[in-house]
C-alpha cells in the first residue's frame, strides 16, 4: 500500500480536493483524522491512500516523522517492517486490526521523533479508533 500525502496551505484544501476528486477520486472526508481529507482511488492498481493534508497539521508531521526516523534508524526500520509484514500477512485482518497491531512499534519510533508526548498520544489514539483510518503508514 502506498500513502499518498498532498500537502497544501490551508486556504488550498478546498481546490486540492476539488482537483483531485477531478481526476476520479472519491472524497471520504476527513475520516477522523483533523488537517487530512481522504479519498478512495479510481482503481487499485497500485494500491494506495491519498490525503490531501494541511501543511503543518499533525497528521503530515507524523507522517515525516516516522519517515525520518525510519530512514535513520536500520534497527527501528527492521522492527517496523517485521510487524507490518506478518500483520499483513494474518488471513482476513482487518484495516482496524491492522493499524492498532502496529501502534506499539509505531510509538517507539515516534518517541525518536521531535514529536511531543501528548501528540505521540493523540496519534496511538487516532490510531486504535475504529473505523477513522489510519493516522500514519
Amino acid at each position: 500500500m502506498i500513502d499518498v500525502d498532498v500537502i497544501v496551505p490551508a486556504h488550498e484544501v478546498e481546490r486540492a480536493v476539488a482537483a483531485i476528486e477531478s481526476a476520479g477520486y472519491v472524497h471520504q472526508g476527513d475520516r477522523g483524522v483533523a488537517g487530512r481529507e481522504a479519498f478512495d482511488a479510481p482503481d487499485g492498481h497500485p494500491p494506495r491512500n491519498v490525503y490531501v493534508c494541511e501543511a503543518g497539521a499533525l497528521s503530515v508531521r507524523n507522517h515525516l516523522a516516522v519517515r525520518d526516523v525510519l530512514r535513520a534508524r536500520a534497527d527501528l526500520r527492521a522492527e517496523y517492517a517485521a510487524v507490518k509484514l506478518a500483520l499483513a500477512a494474518t488471513p482476513g485482518i482487518s484495516i482496524d486490526r491492522y493499524v492498532a497491531g502496529k501502534s506499539a512499534v509505531l510509538q517507539k519510533v515516534l518517541r525518536q521523533s521531535d514529536l511531543t508526548a501528548d501528540e505521540c498520544r493523540e496519534i496511538l489514539c487516532l490510531n486504535l479508533t475504529p473505523s477513522a483510518g489510519p493516522a500514519t503508514t
